[in-house]
């Protein structure tokens, strides 16, 4: 995963493209480090799957 990529994937969640985003364990920090620099990061849910994969999701009203 590249940035350009990550970023890619980032804008088709919060446009609709994509409803949900699979990230593996290997690539979540690497995904993370440009997901918390979004002025609407607050916006992505992670739910935790087993063995440290994370599926992202956009959400309407930003989480708290």
């Amino acid at each position: 995963m590249n940035e350009q990529n990550i970023n890619e994937i980032l804008e088709n969640l919060k446009t609709g493209k994509l409803t949900e985003y699979y990230v593996r364990k290997e690539d979540f920090m690497e995904f993370r480090q440009f997901l918390v620099k979004r002025d609407d990061f607050k916006h992505f849910r992670g739910i935790g799957q087993r063995g440290g994969d994370v599926l992202y999701q956009y959400l309407d009203e930003p989480r708290s």
